[in-house]
């Protein structure tokens, strides 16, 4: 005798994907046209039409431990061809964003950054903290120099504080996921193999995938995505080793003060530093700009840009412009103009790391750990053909 299921929708649940992007989930008829289309879509068990019997019905706790969430890469092949225009790909991406809310450590965080009506709280904070920590002294005499603006010291007080913040929510995030992942499709994985051996059969398949964005070239109507993303991805790789270059030359300085003129900047424009820097900020730009323009232009295929989306993307454009024009400001030999943009540039980088764990941000994390979780149990499977 088959097991009986008791089903109790939560309706707020309901309420909160329909307001994240998911509105049209009603219109599913459960045609089962999602699941035929979507190359990523496993033989077995496929998604997405069984993700959208659970979001209509309002069963939360399922999806949350569904780790075929996070496999959509919300190409939008499903809801293209979908006949009733119910739009799977994108009820899967609002549920993604709910789950940002559901794992928040604290909670009141995640809903900050879900609501457009805490955006002004959100920025005041990093604003007032940096006019705190300048006070009012008047900008510095002679060269420019943004260490005389804002000593390193203050910089790296704020930047381990907040790591450690940052790094904590993400702990705690990533440790309630796994144990819903494991709750919800469980099977042989971590724990029953070495870790050696996790390593090597879950997690590096994992990380070759991630490192070529596979998956986003194998989209169709959406194909577009996929350079807009090589772009942002490569470029926050070499913004990360470039800020690591720069915080290593920070930290030489202090043991060694007196190769300050080497170590520490400002640094030619054909330096090491500067190109990877450069290069990285305009591969992100040329990414955002894509992804902005297929989301503002290309409506039907690219789906719909959500608060959540908006806000990371236009935030990601903005660190990546200002950090460009910052050293552009610089040379203009006017402190104001050289203070003022480096100043917004820092704003918007406290704003863009800090709150990391609450924003669209945090959905690299939670599809790496979903796809690792994936891989160790065999879900990753062959796909449809």
């Amino acid at each position: 005798m088959a097991e009986t299921y008791l089903v109790e929708p939560d309706i707020d649940f309901i309420n909160d994907v329909a307001a994240l992007g998911g509105g049209d989930l009603k219109k599913c008829f459960q045609c089962a046209t999602c699941s035929v289309v979507c190359k990523l879509s496993p033989e077995e068990n496929p998604f997405p039409r069984k993700e959208m019997i659970w979001a209509q019905w309002g069963l939360r706790d399922k999806l949350m431990k569904d780790p075929d969430v996070w496999m959509c890469y919300n190409c939008n092949d499903c809801s293209v061809h979908c006949p009733r225009e119910a739009k799977p790909g994108e009820v899967l991406a609002a549920v993604r964003n709910y789950s940002f809310m559901d794992y928040a450590f604290p909670k009141f965080m995640g809903k900050a950054l879900s609501q457009a009506k805490y955006l002004p709280l959100l920025f005041g904070f990093p604003i007032i903290l940096l006019l705190l920590v300048l006070g009012t002294s008047d900008l510095p005499d002679g060269p420019i120099l943004f260490r005389e603006f804002l000593p390193y010291v203050y910089v790296d007080a704020a930047a381990a504080i907040f790591t450690v913040l940052v790094l904590t929510a993400i702990i705690v995030g990533v440790r309630r996921f796994w144990a819903n992942l494991k709750e919800g499709s469980p099977g042989t994985q971590a724990g029953s193999v070495s870790m050696v051996e996790f390593v090597k059969s879950s997690i590096l398949p994992v990380v070759i995938r991630v490192l070529k964005q596979e998956k986003f070239a194998d989209c169709e109507a959406n194909s577009i995505r996929y350079y807009g993303h090589l772009g942002i991805f490569y470029g926050f790789m070499l913004c990360f080793i470039t800020t690591s270059i720069v915080a290593g030359c920070i930290w030489l300085e202090m043991v060694f003060p007196q190769w300050e003129d080497f170590l520490l900047p400002p640094w030619s424009l054909f330096s090491v530093v500067k190109v990877l820097g450069n290069a990285g900020g305009l591969a992100i730009v040329a990414g955002c700009t894509i992804v902005l323009y297929n989301r503002y232009a290309n409506k039907e295929k690219a789906g719909a840009f959500t608060y959540q989306d908006a806000l990371f993307t236009w935030v990601v454009l903005l660190v990546a412009i200002t950090g460009l024009v910052t050293q552009f400001a610089r040379m203009t030999d006017i402190a104001l103009v050289a203070y003022l943009v480096y100043g917004i540039h820092l704003v918007l980088v406290f704003f863009l790391l800090a709150y990391l764990p609450y924003s669209k941000f945090m959905h690299m994390v939670f599809r790496f750990v979903a796809l690792v979780y994936a891989e160790s149990i065999g879900r990753s499977g062959k796909p449809l053909s």
